[in-house]
């Protein structure tokens, strides 16, 4: 990380402090793709997806509101 920035205050244009050129920017952008893509593919825990299915699920107004507040 610290390459980074000591290339960004190397490349920055006078008088523009914390400015990232273009490539540093794409270099950072290929690495933030490559690791979210990881993530993407490992899929939704089998956990996870069952209680999007029940949070999903239409219930009645009784079943969610069994105490009778709001």
């Amino acid at each position: 990380m610290k390459d980074v920035k000591s290339q960004a205050s190397k490349t920055a244009a006078p008088g523009k402090q914390g400015g990232l050129n273009a490539e540093i920017q794409s270099r950072i952008g290929h690495q933030l793709r490559a690791m979210y893509d990881d993530v993407v593919r490992q899929g939704v825990p089998d956990r996870f997806a069952e209680l999007i299915r029940k949070l999903d699920t239409p219930q009645s107004d009784q079943a969610t509101n069994k105490d009778g507040r709001d």
